[in-house]
């Protein structure tokens, strides 16, 4: 069996469009990945304020 060079091997993978895709794929993840924790933030930032907001309200009930 006659085994490929390192420099044909390497120019094969140079021609190869798996490299492009898996880097395509690499930048959808990131964003996808960025507007998720985004997302988060966003909600956590909304639920803090709303408990905040019924310990004040449960607080003045209470007369504290």
């Amino acid at each position: 069996m006659n085994q490929p060079s390192f420099l044909s091997r390497c120019l094969e993978f140079l021609r190869e469009e798996d490299g492009p895709t898996a880097v395509e794929y690499a930048v959808m993840l990131a964003l996808i990945v960025a507007v998720c924790i985004g997302t988060v933030s966003t909600l956590a930032e909304a639920t803090k304020a709303s408990f905040d907001a019924s310990q004040e309200a449960i607080g003045n009930a209470g007369g504290n």
